[in-house]
């Protein structure tokens, strides 16, 4: 078996830390014992309705005309299992078309309360105790891109519970492998947008993306770069997927073993990054704030090249597992993110000692 570093093509260069060349982008399927070779792109195959209930309607060729046609006449079955799955994506359309509605309503509210603030700030309004912001330490103007991507990650988590509770029902009542696979396909699609929407709040405050305040303090202390390790995602999901024949042992394995490289180089250029500005701040004269703020741009590259791990890990996982293996898998990584936002609840009410 190939090595894991052989998955990686190399990278592009981001400012000043070389080790991240390695990892920008992955190898589009990790190689395995055989000797097929690996495909130039990864797709993530939707989920082809019409035809599987085209073939699943249709019989095989006879010497009759009369039987030909009967073989290929859809069963009652086939038509009931088409009409469950176009229901299904008709209501899946009008979840994400309310989903946009809810955030074109949060943005609108939200320019209203930029406005208001706006209005206070030039009136001379104070911030707490009589203070005026500017002697707090902080700015008193607010930074919209923050403000949008907390709604926006609010209604995320809203829908990733709904999400859970219908990966979970589905199990429980065994659908089919063809329904099960829509519910994969979204929570995927899920994760990606979430992604996509840190990669713009990482543009307006990348200081805040990587800190984690979005978060809960129980999910903070598993933080790295703006989220949970790759390689820890894996092995959460471990034991809950059931089951691995011998050869997605493997692949499985090497994923991880890739995932692990890849944290390695970004962390050994995150510590580069730090040690470079470390010696522009800590110079004797005053500080080149215009050379040390170029240098922290490359910070926002560190977050997106994070996210695009863990978005290739949950590529590769879902080509790896069957569809019902992922749809487990998929649940236990949601229901591990629900135990620590609990966790953080538990510990901000729990009892404390007087002083």
């Amino acid at each position: 078996m190939n090595s894991p570093s052989a998955h990686f093509v190399p990278a592009r260069r981001i400012g000043v830390y070389d080790p991240i060349h390695q990892i920008n982008m992955w190898g589009e399927n990790f190689k395995s014992n055989s000797n097929l070779n690996t495909s130039a792109s990864l797709i993530v195959e939707e989920v082809k309705l019409d035809d599987q209930s085209e073939d699943a309607s249709h019989g095989t060729v006879g010497p009759s005309d009369q039987y030909d046609q009967e073989a290929t006449k859809p069963t009652d079955k086939a038509q009931r299992r088409l009409a469950q799955n176009r229901e299904a994506a008709r209501k899946s359309r009008l979840r994400k078309k309310a989903y946009v509605q809810q955030l074109e309503t949060s943005r609108l509210k939200l320019i209203q309360i930029e406005q208001e603030l706006e209005r206070a700030r030039q009136q001379g309004l104070y911030i707490g105790g009589g203070l005026d912001a500017s002697h707090m330490g902080f700015s008193a103007t607010v930074n919209s891109g923050v403000t949008t991507f907390e709604m926006e990650y609010g209604h995320w988590v809203e829908e990733q519970n709904r999400q859970i509770r219908d990966l979970r029902s589905s199990l429980n009542a065994h659908i089919g492998d063809t329904e099960l696979q829509m519910l994969v396909n979204e929570g995927l699609s899920h994760y990606y947008q979430l992604f996509c929407i840190k990669a713009t709040a990482a543009k307006a405050d990348v200081f805040y993306v990587m800190s984690g305040m979005w978060k809960t303090s129980a999910e903070r202390f598993f933080l790295w770069i703006g989220g949970l390790r790759p390689s820890e995602l894996l092995k959460v999901l471990a034991s809950h997927i059931g089951p691995l024949t011998e050869q997605q042992l493997i692949e499985f394995h090497s994923l991880r073993q890739s995932c692990m490289q890849a944290e390695d180089a970004l962390t050994q250029g995150m510590d580069k990054l730090q040690a470079i500005l470390a010696e522009i701040v800590a110079e004797t004269y005053l500080p080149q704030m215009g050379t040390a703020v170029e240098k922290l741009e490359g910070l926002v590259c560190f977050v997106i090249e994070a996210d695009h791990i863990r978005e290739e890990t949950l590529r590769q996982m879902e080509r790896i597992l069957t569809t019902r293996q992922a749809a487990r898998g998929l649940l236990a990584l949601g229901e591990y993110f629900q135990r620590l936002r609990a966790l953080s609840s538990v510990w901000a009410t729990r009892p404390r000692e007087p002083a």
